[in-house]
């Protein structure tokens, strides 16, 4: 079934912004513009295997000025400043920019011989792409180091596009990343990873077709290059706010904020250019303190903590601010502005909420009430393009209470299939139910035709009038969003309704790098993951490991439908033995080779009962990507 126009309702609910928001303001149109240097005369980025990575052409229709009906006019600006201005741009003196070419941003700063590069995108194909726009414009001069801001992935994904590990393990190239960011950089991406990039694909709409009826943006970026990411692990890791180092004669200044927008990152400022870098923890919209595709909920009240010691702390020795997304801010004056806003923002859902929460409100209670001051709601980079007021007060209250809102008839729910068919029995069943829903459908209230819809679609999903009706919901919600996300998981679900689970190729959750930096104690505790607990229970198996390239060993233990591990231990009574390498494992880990073309190539020998070991193999789940979201 095609997708539908905006209706009346969703017109009108876009057009209320028209009014609200100050549409004279233009100056992010000037600041994306300034400094423009060059962009790429080929549109698309491809892979080695000639797979397109990144389309510059891919969003022709944003080049009109107004918003279509079925686009927010405020998602449309963002996602028109992000699209049309790609390429290499100055920032000042010293200082550059790759911006358009990803969901990040790269940032390229001049030292006495050479060059530093600040969080090298997504994959190797666009940041490849962008450094050589920079060689072809600004001169071919060797890179001394390359920083990671922070440990999500669009900030080191693309290393090995503008470095060789083999230049870094010679010491010619430092690597330089805040303090456990390795750690944090494996762990979001492997042992939560398949369900993580699931939901990614509803969060930037990666299924939907882009056009005024589909995927417009991301508000922090378009969408991801889908590339192969890479991974060099950090040489030099930073520990505390002050901290300096020189690199080629240029001096840096770092300020350290874990926890704030990532649980590993840090601002520094670099003195020569009066510049200073705020990572991710400043953009020009609202981040998210939960992020739709599934992660920990971040802390507002440090965050705000953290930029206004930025405030302090580099007071009167800048005059631009960049980051790792959007465009710089030009101006002290402007600067400091911008940092406060954005400090009274998080502050504000912070405090808001807690106050909100103090007096009874719950979770669903209090998105509805609070709304931003004035002074705070109409500055752009407010907005609430990436994260929402809505769900970012949702993470709030889960910080601090979690999911229970303190009424027990919420303590012990019934799941969604079950309650699916109570509800449509109590609606005096489907067709009786399916008419009350296009009713307030007609009416405009698709809120509510998605809430009781989807008690229908959960109970008998092959029933076409209701994940139809549920799709047209989904579709205006889509519409109306100001969110770049809101908008992608709505019309993900809707064509998910239509289309089904689409039978393609799974993504791979992890790229080979980070399978290979993954420290064997993280390894181990997926595979504790993926123990499959019924399978397991009442048996027990003791493993000894011992991975001779590295010199590790380990003994796992399954007991009580649970597997342990220790680190350097050796048990003398064990089941069996393996040994083989690190290498080794990487590549069965891979899907490389098997474990049984390893032992058969005697690459990887096992003492003791094999039987012992193919049984612990048996017990271990395999994740399926495609899984469900919509439906049961």
């Amino acid at each position: 079934m095609a997708q539908k126009d905006a209706t009346p309702f969703t017109e009108a609910a876009n057009k209320t912004l028209l009014n609200e928001l100050n549409w004279e303001d233009t100056r992010d149109f000037e600041a994306a513009a300034r400094g423009f240097i060059a962009s790429l005369d080929e549109p698309v980025i491809t892979s080695d295997d000639g797979r397109p990575a990144w389309n510059l052409a891919a969003y022709p229709f944003l080049a009109e000025e107004t918003a279509p009906p079925s686009v927010n006019p405020s998602l449309w600006r963002i996602s028109r400043l992000n699209a049309l201005y790609h390429g290499l741009f100055q920032v000042s003196d010293g200082i550059y920019q790759i911006r358009g070419f990803d969901l990040s941003v790269m940032s390229i700063i001049e030292t006495d011989t050479g060059y530093i590069v600040v969080d090298p995108l997504v994959t190797v194909p666009t940041a490849k792409a962008g450094m050589e726009l920079v060689y072809r414009h600004l001169g071919r001069k060797p890179i001394v180091a390359v920083i990671y801001t922070h440990s999500h992935i669009d900030h080191w994904g693309g290393v090995k596009g503008v470095i060789s590990e083999e230049d870094v393990r010679a010491g010619k190239i430092k690597v330089i990343a805040p303090e456990h960011f390795l750690e944090h950089a494996i762990s979001e991406n492997v042992i939560a990873g398949n369900v993580m990039s699931r939901r990614a694909s509803y969060m930037y709409g990666n299924l939907v077709p882009k056009g005024v009826k589909g995927q417009i943006g991301a508000g922090l970026g378009q969408t991801t290059s889908s590339g192969t990411p890479s991974l060099i692990v950090p040489t030099d890791s930073i520990t505390a706010t002050g901290q300096t180092m020189t690199i080629d004669g240029l001096e840096i200044e770092f300020q350290m904020t874990p926890g704030a927008e990532a649980p590993a990152e840090f601002n520094f400022l670099f003195p020569k250019y009066r510049a200073l870098c705020m990572a991710e923890n400043c953009s020009h919209n609202m981040h998210n303190l939960y992020t739709l595709r599934g992660a920990q909920v971040r802390d507002p009240k440090i965050w705000a903590a953290y930029l206004d010691e930025a405030i302090d702390h580099f007071a009167g020795r800048y005059d631009v601010i960049f980051a790792s997304h959007h465009w710089p801010t030009w101006g002290y004056d402007a600067c400091v502005d911008y940092l406060k806003k954005q400090r009274d923002m998080y502050k504000y859902l912070h405090d808001e909420t807690l106050r909100l929460a103090n007096q009874g409100y719950t979770i669903l209670e209090i998105p509805e009430i609070i709304e931003l001051p004035a002074e705070l709601f109409r500055a752009w980079y407010n907005r609430g393009y990436y994260g929402s007021v809505n769900h970012n007060v949702k993470a709030v209250y889960q910080r601090y209470l979690g999911f229970f809102d303190g009424n027990p008839a919420n303590l012990h729910p019934l799941p969604p299939e079950a309650a699916g068919k109570l509800y449509v029995d109590l609606a005096g069943g489907a067709d009786a139910l399916l008419a009350k829903a296009r009713r307030a459908y007609d009416e405009g209230n698709y809120r509510w035709v998605a809430q009781v819809v989807n008690h229908l679609v959960f109970a008998d999903p092959d029933n076409q009038a209701a994940r139809q009706l549920q799709a047209g919901a989904l579709e205006q919600m889509g519409y109306q969003a100001e969110s770049g996300p809101w908008r992608n998981f709505y019309l993900s679900g809707a064509k998910e309704l239509r289309d089904g689970v689409l039978d393609l190729p799974a993504p791979k959750a992890v790229s080979p790098d980070t399978v290979r930096a993954t420290p064997l104690d993280m390894f181990f505790d997926l595979l504790a993951v993926r123990l499959i607990g019924p399978r397991a229970a009442g048996k027990t198996i003791v493993l000894n490991a011992h991975f001779t390239d590295i010199a590790e060993r380990y003994v796992l233990t399954i007991e009580n439908g649970v597997l342990n591990y220790a680190r350097g231990k050796h048990a003398d009574h064990a089941d069996a033995s393996l040994t083989t390498t690190r290498a080794t494992l990487d590549q069965i880990a891979l899907g490389e080779a098997t474990a049984a073309e390893k032992l058969a190539a005697g690459e990887a020998t096992i003492e003791g009962d094999p039987a012992k070991f193919v049984e612990f193999l048996s017990m271990l789940d395999t994740f399926e990507f495609w899984f469900n979201i919509v439906t049961p």
